[in-house]
Parts: structure tokens; sequence; C-alpha cells
């Protein structure tokens, strides 16, 4: 089964209305005439996001960060290819890549998307929406600093805190300190700062936080998961901690 009966045979909820919905189109139509879908009537209320909503989000976030430099180069679109492939499986890689090709034909009102996803995606979805954007960006091993500009824009809009974004950022571009800007965490931290730090952001970061998206999602997430693992590994490892 590829991405569309995976992703959207999880639901297709707020992404039906609103600016998505309006990106998609006729695509959105054309799924549901074909796929087996569970659908619901957009409204502006938070609830537990979907699957395919979450989906959905995804590739139109990740059209808006590609077109962000003002050019999209075929080498940038396989790249993102075997990011998706690698993430998702080949049918579905195939598949969201001829979604993504019709979504960037478009303009794309990020800030009206980004609210729309803020009103209606739980929190901990739109943290892993925003591990996975720097991901793609760094699907060609570069991540260019009108990508980084818009990702900030996108977590801004999204309503993700400074500290999280801070975090998340620090798991692909490190700065100085990244170890402990990934835990949210002061160099001058003492070390029972530094292991209830470490429980804290184990809970927020933990798979099983949008274990609701689906197994696609869920393994995507345990990056994340990884990365405060190593960063709290690299801390006490430098402090002698035990």
């Amino acid at each position: 089964m590829g991405f569309l009966g995976k992703w959207l045979g999880g639901g297709l909820g707020f992404a039906m209305g609103g600016p998505i919905g309006g990106l998609l189109g006729f695509l959105v139509g054309s799924m549901i005439d074909s796929t087996t879908v569970q659908t619901t009537t957009y409204t502006s209320q938070p609830r537990r996001t979907s699957q395919g909503d979450f989906g959905m989000s995804l590739l139109v976030l990740v059209a808006a960060v590609m077109k962000a430099d003002g050019k999209v180069v075929k080498s940038e679109l396989d790249y993102v290819k075997q990011f998706f492939v690698r993430q998702f499986g080949q049918e579905s890689g195939k598949e969201a890549i001829l979604m993504l090709k019709d979504i960037l034909k478009q303009e794309i009102p990020v800030r009206d998307v980004c609210v729309q996803i803020s009103s209606n995606m739980d929190y901990s979805s739109r943290l892993q929406l925003l591990h996975l954007l720097f991901n793609v960006s760094l699907a060609d091993s570069t991540i260019h600093a009108a990508e980084v500009e818009i990702i900030e824009k996108i977590a801004g809009y999204m309503r993700v805190s400074n500290v999280d974004y801070t975090s998340i950022k620090n798991m692909f571009i490190p700065e100085t300190d990244s170890s402990y800007k990934i835990l949210e965490l002061d160099p001058a931290s003492t070390n029972e700062e530094v292991k209830k730090a470490y429980r804290r952001m184990a809970v927020k970061y933990h798979p099983d936080k949008v274990s609701h998206l689906g197994e696609d999602f869920r393994k995507s997430a345990e990056e994340k998961f990884k990365k405060v693992n190593e960063a709290y590994d690299k801390i006490k490892k430098e402090r002698n901690m035990v």
C-alpha cells in the first residue's frame, strides 16, 4: 500500500478545508474518489491530529521550504524523493513526489497554512513537522540560509516556542553548546538540573507522543529521541556524571 492508502486511510479532516485544502484542490477530490478515507468537517478547533492531515501538511510545508530560495532544481527534487523513500518506502516516496510537484507549481500562503495547522494540530505533531522540515532541508547534505529562515518563520506561525525551535534546530545545525540547547538548558545548569531536563525532554520527544500518526511517522520521531539521548550522553561525559 502506498502513501495515499496509508496516510489518507489514517484520516483526513482539517486539511480538506482552509488554505491547505485549496492548495491540494482537485488532488484531494480525486484521491477521495479512488481511496477509502475517513473525513471530517473542517473546523478551527484543536483535535488529535490524523495521519492524513499530518501527511498533507508536511507536503505543503516541504514545498514552501523548497521554494524559499526562489528556484527548485531537479537535483533537489531527487534528494527529497530519496528522503521520502528512506522514510516511508519506495512506493510512498514516488507518490509523495508526484503530489509535491503539483504543489510546487502554486503560490503557497505560508502564514495562512501555518495558522491552519496551529489551530488544528496537536503540539507534539507540530514539533515533528518542524523536525522533518529540517531533515528534508538537509537531504542534499547542505542547508541554505533561505531554508533556515523560512523554517524559523514556519515555527513562529505554528506557535512553536523559541526554546523548542532552538532545540530542534541544534539537532541539525550545531551551535555553541548545542547539547545544552537540545536539552533546553544553560551550560551553567547543575548536574541535577541536567538530569531533570533530560527526563523532561525524553518525555516531550518520545516517539509514542506521535504514535497516533502511524508507524511511518513514529519511526521518524525516533530520530529526535536519539538526538536527546546523544546530547545527554555528551554532557554526562564532559561532566563525568554518573
